[in-house]
């Protein structure tokens, strides 16, 4: 686990008549995990299992909701100093709901949070939000207490979404690309064989344009495949025998996520990506309701990748947004007064 950096004053529960709010314990796991499979706005990203692949990097300050002994809420943190994050580890976050909680109670859960952190020193909560696409129900509630609790947006970032019960035509240019994919005899393997994309395409080209390296490394791709099977799929593109891209997928309920993807320099005369995300948005996800590409933005969302965002929307894809917000926990008297 990573070091104690937060500045906690204790960890022993808080609560009004009704509502507690406690630290979560690796006493919780299963508790958890069953709360994440039955919530309308949580994927597999907030299983324990996928948050904690990374523990060593974060101090786990994850929260449980309970009103009369009940869990009701959760949500998934790390802190660090007194800043509160939800969470830095994974794409999204935020505060998780059942579908039966309604708005009141959400205000209450929320208001609960805010000061139980506001109580253990935490002066900032920081919220990346899980976008819409992922809910399972309307589950907007959180960015009308946003608004009650004067939060501010400090970053946007544009992802890329195709609506596939709606799907716009795809661009001719695109299938032009399927055309040469097709007369290269191009052929699509899917499975975990994640070992020959990582070494032989995503990582040489991550450390080529950006110097960096994937966000997971492949053993840890690997250990998560394992963990969550039906979630987490692998698509190679092959010329003969030799790997020339690929993909690698997040499955939700709704959403088909494309998690990493890259080419080797030939993508343009192989036709290579074309053919894949062809295959994969006509085909192979055609019964989800989302086929999300991500996003296309560097410098903290301030910037766009043009041509990348072009390519995107050359098959339909259409701008949805991440948001990241900034409360100051003391806030939460802002939730006192609010219904008339």
């Amino acid at each position: 686990m990573g070091t104690n950096n937060c500045f906690l004053k204790n960890t022993t529960a808080k609560s009004t008549p009704e509502i507690q709010v406690r630290k979560y314990t690796p006493q919780d796991r299963s508790a958890w995990d069953n709360f994440i499979n039955q919530a309308k706005n949580a994927t597999f990203l907030f299983q324990r299992r996928f948050m904690e692949y990374h523990s060593d990097r974060f101090e786990d300050l994850s929260l449980l909701v309970l009103k009369n002994n009940k869990l009701v809420a959760l949500l998934p943190a790390n802190c660090s100093g007194d800043i509160c994050y939800s969470h830095q580890g994974l794409s999204y976050g935020g505060l998780v709901l059942t579908k039966k909680a309604k708005f009141k109670e959400s205000l209450d859960y929320f208001k609960a949070v805010l000061t139980f952190l506001a109580a253990e020193g935490i002066s900032i909560l920081q919220l990346k939000l899980l976008p819409k696409i992922y809910h399972s129900l309307p589950a907007e509630e959180l960015e009308y207490l946003l608004f009650l609790t004067e939060a501010k947006c400090v970053r946007t970032d544009i992802s890329s979404t195709i609506d596939l019960n709606s799907p716009i035509k795809i661009q001719s240019n695109r299938l032009e690309g399927v055309k040469k994919a097709q007369k290269n005899r191009l052929t699509i393997e899917e499975g975990t064989n994640f070992e020959v994309f990582w070494n032989e395409i995503l990582i040489p080209n991550l450390q080529e344009r950006h110097g960096a390296l994937p966000v997971h490394s492949l053993d840890e791709i690997t250990q998560l495949t394992n963990y969550f099977p039906e979630n987490i799929v692998q698509f190679n593109v092959f010329k003969g025998d030799k790997i020339v891209a690929g993909a690698t997928i997040f499955e939700t309920e709704q959403v088909a996520h494309v998690q990493y993807i890259s080419a080797n320099a030939q993508k343009q005369q192989l036709g290579s990506l074309d053919f894949l995300f062809h295959e994969l948005i006509t085909q192979r996800y055609r019964h989800k309701r989302y086929f999300d590409f991500g996003i296309s933005n560097t410098n903290q969302g301030k910037n766009v990748n043009e041509g990348l965002l072009y390519w995107k929307e050359c098959f339909g894809a259409r701008s949805t947004v991440h948001q990241f917000y900034s409360i100051e926990t003391s806030k939460y008297s802002n939730l006192e007064n609010v219904f008339i």
